[in-house]
């Protein structure tokens, strides 16, 4: 089971009360250091805001050179990079941890250790990862008692979901738990903290199939949320005692509370645990009987893991399960399927964990799945191939599939590498903001200087109003506002503009649309028909190829690689 991913906790034990207080300055370095800080956070997914905010934060620290504040301004720049660039993000974090040693503070760099151990665990560099939070232990031990036992729990987790290490992970959680009874647990400042333990307890027991002392904590845990009022954790704490009884091979009793569970892990987009729901409702199907039900559910599994391309070895046994049911069943191209994605599995988790040695393979060795996936693919063929022309024709399919997937794989990778260029005209300029150059050269066209000043200007006003977002605007029509001749108009976009009339309005109309749809989610959700309309396209047709024009990639594409990146809570 995956535990419950403890918010940014150094955000939540760190960040001082939020101030009321605004300002209207345009010099942000007259704001007090807490101001900067309030508008950093309150202003989260505005990365262009936040480094306003930030820069004029080191502006100041700099100023006045002081160590711990110039620490803070590099924190807040590395969780910029949190999604984009975790190498980055690191380098920042080292700032940070330069700045913020032997000062003393509460924070730092307990925070930045943590922070850099929880990024090294996304590129599976484990081994750095703990040796960064055993020095944010030995700090915290000397500065900050409460989160001393934070990164202890940081330490628990590592080891018992991502190295296996239960026994361990236990002791861990054995003197959290320790710690957090001999002080006020109901408390809004350690309530959560005292029940991520009493979670960890009950999964550590779990995983290690000491199923009684798994209910203990997992009845502790329930009644602590219910009478905080943390109803995630509530159900979590259902979630996880629903798998235990699915191994105490309790199924009914396993089946009802999962499903109780499973629609709040929906709500709170909890997708790991989503997943671990789906896993366990397999395995008491599977119990039951009732083996096209366990199926069902362990196709679910896959299916997010599709999408997230995360999942770990408490989850994959539902790879073997699938591959013997459609063996049974006697449907060779499903049974193929899941054998190449459970090789596929294998070894991705076999080059992450590469030197933990840790194997996900339990029911089936791999050179038992080879062979059978060699069998299964002659038995395939050989239930096509006819005739002697058969093979020729199979050589052609594979020669043609290949060419395919590679094309494929080329223009995914093509239209990724634009996504990201479109992103990164966007994005923040860490350093500078590049500013235009007004001045506009005036070309010899036949035009009198004059006038082509004139409707220039005017352009440029149509430009600030958003007049293109008019639907079957046309030169002609422009032309009449702007009371001039429509060949002027066209001539001048031409010359000046470096396009045509029709590409013109149509880049201004894909440019706003590009940064609406990164700025608004919610309108990710309309219909291409819906988007068309909104940015002055008549149909969804023309939208698109002008989409496709400007950008090189499809709107329907753009909008799901905005979408990608729901976040796994551990």
């Amino acid at each position: 089971m995956i535990s419950y991913k403890l918010l940014r906790t150094v955000i939540l034990l760190f960040i001082p009360l939020l101030l009321n207080a605004q300002t209207k300055e345009k010099d942000f370095t007259k704001l007090s250091y807490d101001e900067l800080h309030d508008l950093y956070f309150d202003n989260v997914g505005n990365p262009k805001k936040q480094i306003l905010y930030t820069k004029a934060y080191m502006t100041k620290a700099v100023r006045e050179n002081n160590n711990i504040r110039k620490a803070r301004a590099n924190y807040q720049i590395a969780l910029l990079y949190y999604k984009t660039d975790v190498n980055k993000a690191i380098m920042y974090l080292d700032s940070v941890i330069k700045y913020s040693q032997n000062t003393g503070d509460r924070s730092f760099p307990v925070a930045a250790y943590c922070e850099k151990a929880d990024f090294l665990k996304m590129q599976y560099k484990f081994k750095e990862a703990m040796a960064n939070y055993n020095e944010a232990e030995k700090i915290a031990l000397k500065t900050n008692t409460d989160y001393y036992y934070v990164v202890r729990e940081y330490i628990g987790i590592t080891k018992s979901e991502d190295l296996g290490d239960y026994n361990e992970a236990l002791e861990i959680y054995k003197e959290c738990y320790k710690y957090y009874k001999s002080i006020d647990v109901r408390n809004s400042r350690y309530s959560r903290r005292y029940q991520g333990i009493l979670f960890g307890l009950a999964d550590c027991h779990k995983s290690l199939y000491n199923t009684d002392s798994t209910t203990y904590y997992n009845k502790i845990g329930y009644k602590e949320s219910h009478i905080t009022k943390n109803e995630e954790y509530k159900y979590l704490f259902i979630l996880n005692e629903g798998a235990n009884q699915v191994l105490k091979k309790n199924y009914k009793a396993g089946l009802d509370s999962i499903n109780k569970a499973l629609p709040k892990m929906i709500k709170y987009e909890n997708v790991g645990n989503e997943l671990a729901a789906y896993y366990y409702l397999g395995k008491a199907y599977d119990g039951l009987g009732k083996k096209a039900k366990a199926a069902e559910n362990f196709i679910k599994v896959d299916s997010i893991y599709k999408i997230t391309k995360e999942i770990s070895t408490e989850f994959v046994d539902g790879y073997p399960y699938l591959i013997t049911y459609y063996k049974n069943s006697g449907d060779k191209e499903n049974q193929l399927k899941y054998i190449t994605v459970y090789m596929s599995i294998d070894s991705i988790l076999k080059k992450n964990y590469r030197e933990l040695n840790k194997l996900v393979n339990k029911e089936y060795d791999i050179p038992h799945l080879i062979s059978d996936k060699e069998n299964l693919i002659a038995s395939l063929n050989n239930d096509k191939i006819k005739t002697n022309w058969g093979f020729a024709f199979l050589l052609l399919t594979i020669i043609s599939l290949g060419s395919f997937a590679l094309y494929q794989y080329k223009t995914k990778k093509q239209y990724r590498s634009r996504f990201e260029k479109i992103i990164n005209e966007t994005k923040i300029n860490d350093d500078f903001e590049v500013k235009k150059d007004s001045t506009v050269k005036i070309e010899d066209i036949g035009i009198a200087e004059e006038l082509i000043n004139q409707i220039l200007e005017k352009l440029s006003r149509f430009e600030s109003n958003k007049g293109y977002l008019e639907s079957n605007i046309t030169v002609q029509m422009l032309s009449t506002v702007f009371e001039t001749n429509s060949k002027y108009v066209s001539k001048i976009v031409n010359v000046y503009k470096k396009k045509s009339f029709t590409q013109y309005i149509n880049d201004l109309r894909i440019d706003y649309t590009i940064s609406q749809l990164q700025e608004n989610n919610k309108l990710r959700k309309y219909t291409i028909q819906a988007l068309a309309l909104e940015f002055g396209f008549n149909n969804a047709e023309s939208f698109s190829t002008a989409f496709y024009k400007k950008t090189g990639i499809k709107p329907t594409y753009f909008i799901k690689e905005l979408g990608i990146g729901t976040q796994t809570t551990n």
